[in-house]
């Protein structure tokens, strides 16, 4: 279904004239082929899923993030604008991602739900909140509140 959405908006965005659109969209989609053939070896003929796609499109941003405090650093603002123009159109095709006490709420739960006591638990509390939260959550966001809740 992901698939399907990232082709009717590259479409969408030609007929528009959206030339970033179109450009970020023809990124994922090139990112998208190479997983594609990387997981043909493991069986997966017809390419990886919806959960994959989220998460490639989850590091893509992360990369885009990581070049926006580069670029700032660098005294190139209209590169690190590219980037965040980037970010939003990645962005739309992610589900709504939680706050940060939606976060901090989800964690206090998982770590109810797992019974942990002390920062040796953080492990569990964290495939937990993956388990569940997969797409919606900042891991990096909510490992830091996990040590924080678990007094690390």
């Amino acid at each position: 279904m992901l698939r399907q959405q990232l082709n009717d908006a590259l479409k969408a965005a030609m007929l528009g004239k959206d030339a970033r659109t179109v450009s970020t969209v023809r990124l994922i989609l090139a990112a998208l082929k190479d997983r594609d053939i990387a997981a043909r070896p493991k069986g997966l003929a017809d390419g990886i899923g919806d959960d994959e796609i989220r998460q490639m499109l989850q590091s893509m941003i992360k990369q885009r993030r990581e070049s926006i405090a580069l670029y700032e650093q660098g005294n190139r603002p209209e590169l690190a604008k590219q980037e965040a123009d980037e970010i939003t159109v990645i962005e739309k095709f992610l589900p709504r991602q939680m706050g940060e006490a939606e976060i901090t709420d989800a964690v206090k739960a998982a770590i109810a739900a797992c019974g942990a006591t002390g920062i040796k638990d953080m492990g569990k509390v964290m495939a937990a909140l993956k388990a569940s939260h997969a797409g919606t959550m900042d891991f990096s966001k909510a490992g830091a509140v996990v040590k924080k809740e678990l007094g690390g």
